[in-house]
């Protein structure tokens, strides 16, 4: 759908009845394979086109959005979301982004877009390639596969305040998952990366040796007694730590009162020195973005600054209803109104690699697997189950398993020691991180 018809969608909106209007139009491709023990286990594909309309009566909204994009499906979803907003109850905060807010092309070239188009075929022999480099590790037993996937993806957003801007992104990802091990004594590794282009993907084959060598190392993990240590977040994961920061500072969270965090802005979060950072302009950012969903021009902030909280994640709706200006951290999908998310974030690197972090810790845990995340919402209460290592003298000594870790996030992000093993892998990214002494449940 090209802009002049989606610029027409508005204006048919307006004459519908609406006193304001924005459509967007979501178009994508996809194509992923999967193989198991050397065998084709699946291909899919996809293709996807979709419009969203959001149309405002007064303070009134609401949204729809529909696969028919037919000149008989545009004027149906008009006509529906105009008799809706009409019903809809009246949200005092709802309303576009303030006109000096929005971005302005030209927008930075990101160079999230790749127009390489890989076949089956092509796909196939990656998956092949990853699993059979999983295989061949000495110990591996068996195999969940080898995954190899592209897609392509276009967003065009125009309102009826004058906004329009295109936003188009590829992806190829590549993964792999072992097995070592018999019986009762089975263990699990996988390693998989995903890029804008197709180049930046390491080797199918070395992803698929350290899905092997991961599944190994684990084997003869043993339970541990209860006990107080020092732990380690593996870099892998360590970002996993920092998420519920995210859900505590988003606006929305901070106007219901429903953050344990809402009273704390300003203040010292985590130790000097430690910087969190929001970059939606990364060059080939997973992440990236000229503009944010409601089309306000967005830029890198410092969301941890020296340790100090200097801002909450803010869309429109969430600023008005805190007397604040929107941060340009509007998200949203077609059939909903904007939340809001991060787009590159990225906890910035310390000056000592892990074995400088497990030689400072001497004894303790290194977190490799996370899973059932607990988190207490208004006082920041939080646990997780994990496996991974125990190290002893900064030596990793065996692997473990079946523990739960606890504390208080404050607590614990204010004790935190930033790794320098910072690796861009997703749009969430941190080194590893140490915490200096938490509670590990065991048997």
């Amino acid at each position: 759908m090209d802009e002049t018809l989606l610029h027409d969608t508005v204006a048919a909106a307006l004459n519908a009845g609406a006193d304001a209007a924005e459509a967007v139009f979501a178009e994508r491709q996809s194509l992923s394979v999967n193989v198991r023990m050397g065998e084709l286990e699946e291909v899919e594909r996809e293709e996807a086109r979709d419009l969203g309309l959001r149309v405002f009566v007064g303070q009134r909204v609401a949204v729809v959005s529909g696969s028919d994009v037919s000149e008989d499906g545009r004027r149906k979803l008009i006509e529906r979301v105009v008799a809706m907003a009409r019903l809809a109850p009246e949200d005092p905060y709802a309303g576009f982004a303030p006109r000096d807010r929005l971005a302005s092309g030209p927008f930075p070239d990101l160079d999230l877009f790749d127009p390489t188009e890989p076949t089956p075929e092509t796909l196939e022999a990656q998956a092949r390639e990853a699993e059979a480099g999983a295989r061949g590790v000495a110990g591996v037993t068996n195999s969940d596969g080898g995954s190899s996937a592209w897609s392509s993806a276009r967003w065009r957003l125009c309102t009826s305040d004058g906004f329009s801007g295109l936003h188009q992104a590829s992806g190829f990802s590549l993964s792999a998952s072992a097995v070592a091990g018999e019986g009762s004594k089975m263990e699990r590794g996988g390693d998989g990366r995903s890029v804008r282009h197709s180049m930046d993907l390491p080797s199918a084959s070395a992803i698929g040796a350290e899905a092997g060598k991961r599944a190994v190392q684990r084997l003869g993990a043993r339970k541990i007694d209860s006990t107080t240590a020092p732990v380690i977040f593996e870099n892998r994961l360590a970002i996993s730590l920092i998420g519920p920061l995210i859900g505590a500072v988003s606006g929305p969270a901070v106007a219901r009162g429903v953050s344990f965090l809402k009273d704390r802005l300003g203040q010292s979060l985590f130790s000097k020195g430690i910087n969190i950072v929001d970059d939606p302009h990364r060059v080939r950012g997973l992440g990236s973005s000229p503009f944010d969903d409601e089309g306000v021009a967005n830029g890198r902030l410092a969301l941890i600054e020296d340790g100090v909280l200097t801002s909450w994640l803010l869309n429109t709706a969430s600023a008005k209803q805190l007397g604040m200006a929107t941060t340009g951290h509007a998200s949203r999908g077609l059939a909903g109104a904007p939340g809001v998310s991060t787009s590159n974030l990225t906890v910035e690197p310390g000056d000592r690699d892990l074995a400088g972090l497990m030689a400072d810790a001497g004894d303790g845990l290194l977190i490799t697997s996370m899973f059932g995340p607990s988190l207490n919402a208004n006082t920041g209460d939080w646990s997780v189950g994990c496996s991974g290592f125990w190290f002893e003298k900064g030596e990793v000594a065996y692997p473990v398993t079946e523990i739960t870790v606890a504390g208080n996030l404050i607590d614990i992000w204010g004790r935190l020691v930033p790794g320098a093993d910072l690796e861009l892998r997703g749009a969430a990214n941190s080194p590893s991180l140490l915490v200096d002494g938490l509670a590990i449940a065991g048997r």
